[in-house]
């Protein structure tokens, strides 16, 4: 055997980079010049090359610790590749709805400051006024700004997923424009009828949140898989990881605080709702949220150390 076959034979488990190609050739030759130096000094051939593989050592960690790299190299290029999917037309409508929809909180703005300016003079225009020109001017520009980024996001390319097809994505935006739109139409109906339209805001949103729910839910629901193969295999090693991190007894102990917390969180947001407002009300779910993060750390921690503990045994 020779050194060229030596080392190929000892790096051929490895991923073959450029780098890893130059670091070999490179090694071959001092293997060589080593070898015959030794050979000058009266060794024989095969001594001489026993004696340079033992010098070696174990480089194999060499080899791991460089394939990682360009693998880490070549994850960072695939993440961070985007811009090589956006034309500048694709740049320049991002670009659009984003002033659209900047445009449209200044004049909001513009709006309420206007309208309360003239409150504070006549008496006869009342604060819900200031807050009603605001939400009714940021009504059609804030849809029109959502829908865009809605379909431009739907159709974008990115090193992750595959585009949707145009006719899927304008169903996505449709749905999007009537959740955005339902949305926006709600504070407007409260605060048209002076803060005491809670049940005309909600009947405002019917004919635009359930059917935009609903379609929004079918498309996900029917969505096929778009995810390009490598973040298949990523995502696969992700969850992987993830699962070991917790055991079943863990999961089940999780499964019935998160089912507490937002059972419970689901009936403060009610109870709040009715008797104070529900204005504020929905700051239960923030609260929630955060609890069951809370919760999961506590839950993770323990099995985090036995197995940082099981690792340094080995």
């Amino acid at each position: 055997m020779n050194t060229k076959e030596y080392i190929r034979l000892l790096f051929g488990a490895y991923e073959e980079t450029a780098e890893l190609n130059d670091f070999m050739e490179e090694l071959q030759s001092n293997m060589d010049s080593r070898i015959m130096s030794l050979v000058k000094k009266g060794m024989t051939g095969e001594n001489a090359f026993a004696r340079v593989s033992a010098e070696l050592g174990d480089i194999t960690s060499l080899a791991d610790e460089m394939s990682l790299k360009r693998r880490q190299e070549v994850y960072q290029d695939i993440y961070m590749g985007i811009r090589n999917y956006m034309n500048p037309c694709r740049i320049a409508a991002y670009v659009i709805c984003g002033m659209i929809l900047a445009f449209g909180i200044i004049s909001a703005l513009v709006a309420y400051l206007g309208v309360a300016g003239t409150a504070v003079k006549e008496s006869g225009i009342s604060e819900s006024a200031a807050k009603t020109a605001a939400f009714g001017t940021l009504l059609l520009f804030l849809t029109a700004s959502v829908s865009g980024f809605t379909f431009l996001g739907a159709t974008q390319e990115t090193a992750v997923r595959y585009p949707l097809g145009k006719r899927r994505a304008a169903l996505y935006t449709l749905a999007a424009a009537l959740i955005s739109f339902g949305a926006s139409l709600f504070p407007l109906v409260y605060f048209a009828v002076d803060d005491r339209g809670i049940l005309p805001a909600f009947a405002s949103e019917i004919p635009f949140l359930i059917p935009g729910g609903a379609l929004l839910a079918f498309l996900v629901l029917s969505e096929k898989d778009r995810l390009k193969p490598w973040a298949k295999n990523h995502y696969r090693e992700e969850i992987k990881k993830s699962m070991d991190a917790w055991n079943s007894a863990e999961n089940s102990r999780f499964g019935l605080f998160s089912g507490a917390i937002w059972i419970l969180a689901a009936g403060l947001f009610l109870l709040l709702g009715f008797t104070v407002s529900f204005k504020y009300s929905w700051l239960v779910f923030v609260f929630a949220t955060a609890f069951q993060l809370f919760v999961q750390g506590i839950l993770q921690k323990p099995h985090s150390i036995r197995a940082d503990a099981q690792e340094g045994a080995k």
